[in-house]
């Protein structure tokens, strides 16, 4: 009988880098965006518009708002920024 060493699984991290946390809320806050527009009021738009003005200052300057506080409260690191596993 040999003895065959398995190498262990490698655990996921446990916490999701900044630009997924990022993607989820946006997603999220456009969803409900989309419902409100749809039961309340049309003017849930301008919600929807944020979301996507914010999305676009990510993407041109590095930060927006909810990036900045996703970082310094819970501590969320980009994912360049992560050290490898």
């Amino acid at each position: 009988m040999s003895t065959v060493d398995h190498p262990t699984p490698i655990a996921p991290a446990s916490r999701w880098p900044l630009e997924r946390a990022l993607f989820a809320l946006a997603g999220s806050v456009t969803l409900l965006s989309a419902a409100l527009v749809a039961v309340v009021s049309p003017w849930f738009l301008l919600l929807t518009a944020f979301v996507g003005l914010n999305q676009w200052l990510y993407v041109a300057v590095g930060a927006c708002p909810a990036s900045l506080i996703l970082h310094r409260v819970l501590g969320l690191e980009p994912a360049c920024r992560r050290s490898p596993r």
